[in-house]
């Protein structure tokens, strides 16, 4: 497997680990996020939430055959449509780019990204899974989901958690 980090702090706070399969062609990010599945969920299905971590505007409608739009800040559009949904376990989704200058050559719904939310306490390890790219693509949008990720894990921290915290100093 080339490029892959065992369970480690990044320098950005978050607990990850990563790999791209060059045999298999997959992508695959593990994060650990300091909220619930149920909060999490939240992050994956509201556009207004989307937005926080991933894109300057989202359509989303989180039901199977649903679209999952997401319009990068000034730039691309990744356009995908939902296929599964388990609320707060599992959320699956096809994913490719509307054909425009600067966005890479993966036609919308060519790929498909499989998102696991599992409870450990009152965290949730996050699974992404992302398959069916083209091999020139899969470093870039290894590297994508390196960088929104952890914004992902910023957005979605539980603000009980912090006030536990300062309440135990």
């Amino acid at each position: 497997m080339a490029g892959e980090s065992a369970g480690r702090e990044d320098g950005t706070g978050v607990e990850r680990t990563a790999a791209v399969n060059d045999d298999t062609g997959v992508v695959e990010e593990t994060v650990r996020i300091a909220a619930r599945p149920e909060t999490v969920w939240r992050y994956w299905t509201d556009p207004e939430r989307m937005c926080a971590w991933w894109g300057a505007a989202a359509e989303l409608d989180p039901r199977p055959g649903g679209a999952c739009i997401v319009e990068m800040d000034g730039g691309p559009v990744m356009r995908g449509e939902y296929v599964e949904l388990i609320p707060h376990e599992r959320i699956v989704f096809t994913f490719g780019w509307d054909p425009t200058d600067g966005a890479p050559d993966v036609p919308p719904g060519s790929s498909r990204v499989e998102v696991t939310l599992t409870s450990d306490g009152d965290d949730t390890i996050l699974a992404l899974r992302h398959t069916g790219l083209p091999s020139a693509f899969r470093t870039m949008h290894a590297e994508g989901w390196r960088h929104v990720l952890p914004r992902l894990v910023h957005a979605a921290a539980s603000p009980d958690r912090e006030q536990k915290k300062a309440s135990e100093k």
